[in-house]
């Protein structure tokens, strides 16, 4: 009864296992994917032609075989068949990112987006319309290629395969359908719409861009971020542990103060209330310029008196500091992570954090040394949120190859039709 369902899966597999081979080490011949996926060479013929009818890959030229065989033809992945979308929102803004399956940017976009508290559905409005514009772009430049995937990544716990929105506390929201909200508005777009947490995407894209530079990753690491908001992710064994209810690392409502500020999440001392963007703006005199042109302009600001060695400004980041110092601690204790990975204006301003935090740490790190975890800091700064969104729909199409629609081909020159 199951088996053909089964052979789907198995085919499925099989698919993604030649296709990630592929993306990994292409252009290479069929015989050397055979060798590297332990697949037998005709399944792997088999596997290739149907890759090819999907237009994930091409035959890109032969090489001789170096003995009195036919030469071997080489295959490459196709990147522009496959455009992933990603949109992040933050406090004031949204962003848009379109690329193509190698990652290349071809379209990018942002604007304010106002949206009452308390009120997704204008959000959702301003999300639809910037990924209009993006899907419009796309369209002019590769008119053929496969829109994949809408990943929009949003501050606050999402709650399993439903994408709730269980709380987003900054904007008002309480188990929050944003995915649906966000599909209601664009009843003509042709791919799913999924929502992600804004700080495990961008913690996975860290970690892999630190990978990239020779980091060797513990199988345990933490993330915690701030921009717009304070958040964090978990990462166990490379991949994001959302735990029970998808709350794993959300560090930014961990109290580090039984007496601290009052915190919107209804109790005190929070993270966020010593480390995020409006207690760092206020503590550095900047709190009209807030009001008069928004966070993002007093952000900057506070930027520019950084590097001119303001007193007021150094002083807020020093105290930041050893907020951030206390709750690298809880975190350390409770997860045992190798690493913690400080990304977002952690990193950016990792000079001026650094002082309190080291200072903080540095009692428990006389004691016990080597069960300290390491602090890195992190290298993609505002693009971590999209790069991670991106990369998390390029996996799961890596996943699942049969996602991409087999196309139906005309002569040389003539349009490429999907079905």
């Amino acid at each position: 009864m199951n088996a053909p369902a089964d052979s789907a899966d198995v085919r499925r597999r099989n698919l993604a296992l030649v296709l990630r081979y592929l993306d990994a080490h292409g252009p290479c011949a069929r015989t050397e994917v055979a060798v590297g996926t332990g697949l037998v060479h005709a399944t792997v013929t088999a596997l290739v032609t149907e890759l090819i009818d999907r237009g994930l890959v091409r035959e890109a030229g032969s090489v001789p075989s170096g003995g009195r065989g036919r030469p071997r033809r080489l295959l490459r992945l196709i990147p522009e068949r496959v455009v992933i979308l990603a949109a992040q929102v933050t406090l004031e803004s949204v962003h848009v990112m379109a690329a193509d399956f190698r990652g290349h940017v071809l379209h990018r976009e942002s604007a304010a987006h106002h949206a009452p508290y308390g009120d997704p559905r204008a959000l959702a409005a301003v999300i639809a319309c910037l990924v209009r514009s993006a899907e419009a772009a796309v369209r002019d430049a590769t008119p053929h290629a496969h829109l994949a995937q809408l990943a929009v990544a949003m501050a606050g716990p999402v709650v399993g395969p439903s994408h709730l929105v269980a709380a987003a506390i900054d904007f008002g929201w309480h188990s929050t359908d944003l995915r649906a909200l966000v599909a209601a508005e664009l009843p003509g777009l042709d791919c799913p719409v999924d929502v992600v947490n804004d700080a495990n995407m961008a913690a996975l894209a860290e970690y892999h861009a630190l990978a990239a530079e020779g980091v060797r990753h513990p199988d345990t690491v933490a993330y915690i971020k701030a921009d717009t908001g304070v958040g964090g992710g978990l990462l166990v064994g490379g991949r994001v542990h959302s735990g029970s209810h998808g709350m794993a690392g959300e560090i930014g409502h961990l109290p580090i103060a039984l007496d601290g500020p009052e915190c919107r999440c209804g109790t005190r001392g929070c993270l966020a209330t010593y480390l995020g963007p409006e207690p760092l703006i206020r503590a550095a005199g900047l709190e009209r310029l807030a009001e008069a042109q928004g966070g993002e302009a007093a952000l900057a600001e506070l930027d520019r008196r950084l590097r001119d060695g303001d007193p007021d400004a150094v002083a807020a980041l020093g105290a930041a500091g050893h907020a951030l110092g206390a709750a690298v601690l809880g975190v350390s204790g409770v997860t045992d992570a190798g690493e913690i990975i400080l990304g977002g204006y952690l990193a950016t301003w990792a000079t001026w954090f650094r002082p309190g935090l080291e200072a903080r740490l540095a009692g428990r790190r006389a004691l016990s040394p080597d069960m300290q975890p390491v602090i890195t800091f992190g290298v993609l700064g505002g693009e971590a949120t999209l790069r991670g969104a991106f990369q998390t729909c390029r996996d799961a199409l890596l996943d699942d190859p049969t996602s991409v629609p087999v196309t139906q081909r005309t002569p040389v020159g003539g349009p490429v039709r999907q079905r």
